[in-house]
């Protein structure tokens, strides 16, 4: 397993298993099977609706001593509805409440996006409060003054473009994760040079494409990525399956992945992408499918009078 070091000596594990969309009654039997199948960096957020449920699973295990909580990496995020300074310590304390731990490894802010208090997904442009009214510099000092009171030992950003996170240079924390969609149709070199050269560790969230997505994210013309021939040739030729072919690729140019699953043979079978090493001719192979498609767009952001466009979240 390859790990991300952060400057105190934490460590955290490279592969991890996503749980967005994990439904109630699923979840907390993934992440049973998952710590037995060996992984220890697990990704929530508020917003999936299925914390609680994974709380008590985490407390189900170590009270059967199966793992311990130094032995897990746990990431949430705050919401949206939470950006204003006041709200962001009660939103991590009830994440905390639900996850059932005194403190996160990683705390993300999800989307450079905010909402009224009162609104967990959008219906129209009245749902926002513009960066103007909550700048992200305030959301940002709250996730500092979280960290600095031991609830969160490291913080970070999800969905942030370049010029975002460099937005925050002045900032008492810099943000140590920038968690974005990021695969081989998407390869989004400039965020990880940035991430290289700033210190800001990239986790690749859809990094087999998001097959299963909603489909109010869907095109009609949208490649499946798991399918992709080329992808195809060099997991036969490697002896691999495409998954695990992605999953190698992402992990050697030094990002994080966070692929879902609740299905025991998908998630053993992505875990060993974690011990496979592709060569310098897979690699560039895989390199070369870029073509800077999105599969979550953001284009749900993009509702008339919200203030937001995809150009501006993205730029």
């Amino acid at each position: 397993m390859r790990y991300h070091e952060f400057k105190n000596g934490d460590r955290m594990p490279a592969l991890g298993l996503g749980t967005w969309k994990a439904a109630p009654g699923e979840v907390g039997a993934a992440i049973e099977e998952a710590v037995r199948i060996g992984y220890r960096h697990f990704d929530c957020a508020s917003i999936y609706g299925n914390e609680a449920e994974i709380g008590d699973t985490f407390q189900r295990l170590f009270a059967d001593g199966i793992v311990q909580r130094d032995d897990l990496w746990i990431t949430s995020k705050l919401w949206c509805n939470r950006h204003e300074a006041s709200d962001v310590a009660p939103a991590i304390g009830a994440t905390l409440s639900d996850l059932q731990c005194e403190y996160l490894d990683l705390y993300l802010v999800h989307w450079p996006v905010a909402l009224k208090h009162d609104v967990k997904s959008v219906s129209s442009g009245e749902d926002f409060l513009t960066l103007e009214q909550v700048p992200l510099s305030e959301t940002w000092a709250a996730m500092e003054d979280v960290a600095e009171q031991g609830l969160a030992r490291h913080i970070g950003v999800s969905n942030y473009s370049v010029s975002k996170i460099a937005g925050h240079s002045g900032a008492r924390i810099f943000p140590e994760v920038n968690q974005v969609e990021m695969h081989p149709y998407l390869r989004q070199q400039d965020l990880v040079d940035y991430g290289a050269e700033s210190g800001v560790f990239i986790t690749a969230y859809s990094p087999l494409g998001s097959k299963d997505r909603p489909d109010g994210m869907r095109s009609a013309d949208d490649p499946v990525l798991l399918e992709d021939a080329a992808i195809a040739k060099i997991a036969e030729r490697v002896g691999a399956t495409p998954a695990q072919v992605l999953l190698a690729w992402a992990l050697q140019r030094g990002t994080s992945a966070i692929p879902k699953s609740v299905n025991p043979s998908r998630m053993a079978e992505n875990f060993a992408a974690a011990s496979m090493e592709l060569d310098a001719e897979a690699m560039g192979e895989v390199d070369a499918l870029d073509r800077a498609r999105r599969y979550v767009t953001g284009t749900f952001w993009e509702l008339p009078g919200s203030g937001y466009t995809v150009e501006e979240l993205w730029s």
